[in-house]
């Protein structure tokens, strides 16, 4: 299980006084509100930022950190990802799991038949889609709705699921 969770990208900066768009790669990009720190990871370790300010523009939210008070303090951490620590992510609801948690999660049937692992997970708007790597199948895409997917034990690394009738013929 994975102890810190992405929420976005650093995009680039955004004027010259330090403020950097970000490119969110979460569920509600409103969260950024709340949150105090985030931690960035700078290619050869991960340092924390305090958040000093918050805007949003389209689909970037624009982050102002403290201490970085030009373009050119912030400049180099461009395309650099930042994280929360599990402590600070959103709280899941019933049957919402993160997605981290999920990359890597062994999938089987449900008649206990190893289908592969999850290796990517597909956002279309109506529901997501589980990308199951198979040496058996090749590639499997599984709608991720409660008919198709029966039981998560993130714990485990393991998931039981139903295979719709048609999806596996070629």
């Amino acid at each position: 299980m994975e102890h810190l969770l992405q929420v976005g990208i650093l995009s680039s900066t955004h004027g010259i006084h330090g403020e950097m768009k970000v490119f969110p790669t979460t569920d509600d990009m409103r969260r950024f509100k709340k949150l105090k720190t985030v931690l960035l990871d700078t290619g050869t370790g991960k340092i924390e930022l305090k958040i000093e300010g918050v805007k949003f523009f389209k689909q970037f939210v624009i982050l102002k950190f403290e201490g970085y008070d030009s373009i050119n303090d912030i400049e180099k951490y461009k395309g650099r990802s930042i994280y929360v620590t599990r402590e600070n992510a959103v709280k899941l609801k019933e049957d919402e799991y993160y997605m981290a948690d999920l990359i890597g999660m062994t999938v089987y049937d449900d008649n206990d038949n190893k289908l592969g692992e999850i290796c990517d997970i597909l956002q279309t708007g109506a529901n997501d889609v589980y990308v199951i790597s198979s040496e058996e199948y090749n590639e499997i895409l599984l709608p991720a709705i409660k008919q198709c997917v029966l039981e998560v034990d993130v714990a485990g690394n393991r998931m039981r699921v139903h295979l719709p009738e048609g999806l596996l013929d070629l």
